[in-house]
């Protein structure tokens, strides 16, 4: 199964995610969202970071989620590089990753993403594995 696909929008950008699990797919949705805003191919793992994002529903956390991530690239510029592990906790969500500054010239930028949202927002069990679709504001 495949981590993620793009989806056509008409005036944002959005992606399908999947995961074995719903840990799995929190990472392969981050990993979306990092390949929409920047290309990651020349990202090294080598600093470790910690984020969390907190929410009362899967969906909730889900969008607190991707809003981290996109703080990580834009507010801190960091770009993550890979993602050991995430874990929920009582209304949150935590996640451990390697990766490097942010460096335009290493990892030009795409697309200026400005927020994961809610709009149009699917997040569901499916075949035996999840699934969410995300769109967001650019």
């Amino acid at each position: 199964m495949p981590g993620f696909e793009l989806l056509p929008h008409t005036a944002d950008t959005g992606f399908r995610a999947y995961g074995e699990t719903l840990e799995e797919l929190f990472i392969h949705a981050a990993e979306a969202l990092i390949s929409i805003a920047l290309d990651p191919c020349h990202v090294a793992a080598f600093a470790p970071r910690q984020i969390s994002a907190s929410g009362a529903t899967p969906e909730e956390l889900l969008v607190a989620w991707l809003n981290e991530v996109l703080y990580l690239l834009d507010g801190v510029s960091f770009v993550p590089a890979r993602f050991e592990a995430v874990w929920f906790e009582p209304g949150g969500v935590c996640g451990q990753l390697l990766g490097e500054r942010r460096d335009d010239t290493r990892h030009p930028p795409r697309i200026v993403v400005k927020a994961a949202t809610f709009h149009q927002l699917q997040l569901r069990e499916h075949n035996g594995g999840w699934e969410a679709e995300v769109f967001l504001d650019i």
